[in-house]
């Protein structure tokens, strides 16, 4: 049965895309439903109009720090396209555990970090000032502890000597960019 994706965005979208590509060439058995950001200028609601693909913009501001009146609105929004599957892809808000619980075993994150080191922000930069001599990615199904929960799949990229942060997630966003489609599909084959 080809499982109904809805993708949560708060920028450009490139992992989202990789993720609709990966659909759209039939090497994931699912199909997206909705790209959704948070931020009605996220530069990924243009790319996914252009792939004909539904979108929706819930602004996180209006709602003034009220978590639970945005994701009760959120989370209305995302019931109307009936997705078996919510993949966060770079969708930059913290989810509380009472909207988690509501899609539970159903949402994947992708993670600049190789999980469970460095969750949170400023991965990079944190794996660099650590020492560490490998930094990647991780996806995992989300749970109400942040950036924790079942992994699905890393990958790892070397730190090089001359490395600074932006470097680094350049490097590890080509990474995200493969681990992403093929951590869909073993979730979507579950």
């Amino acid at each position: 049965m080809t499982k109904r994706v809805a993708i949560l965005i708060s920028g450009g979208g490139s992992n989202m895309i990789s993720l609709v590509e990966s659909m759209e060439n039939g090497d994931i058995d699912a199909k997206p439903v909705l790209v959704l950001a948070n931020d009605p200028e996220a530069g990924g609601l243009a790319k996914a109009r252009a792939k004909g693909i539904a979108t929706e913009v819930v602004n996180h501001r209006p709602f003034d720090g009220d978590r639970a009146a945005f994701e009760a609105v959120l989370h209305k929004t995302i019931s109307t396209y009936r997705p078996d599957i919510i993949c966060l892809a770079g969708f930059m808000r913290v989810l509380t555990a009472d909207f988690i619980d509501k899609w539970q075993g159903k949402m994947l994150n992708i993670h600049p970090s190789l999980l469970p080191k460095y969750t949170g922000l400023h991965t990079h930069q944190r794996a660099i000032d650590a020492g560490d001599r490998i930094a990647g990615c991780s996806v995992h199904v989300v749970t109400a502890k942040l950036d924790d929960g079942p992994l699905i799949g890393q990958l790892e990229v070397p730190i090089l000597t001359n490395d600074t942060a932006d470097t680094l997630a350049a490097r590890v966003l080509v990474e995200e960019h493969k681990l992403y489609p093929a951590a869909l599909k073993t979730f979507a084959n579950q």
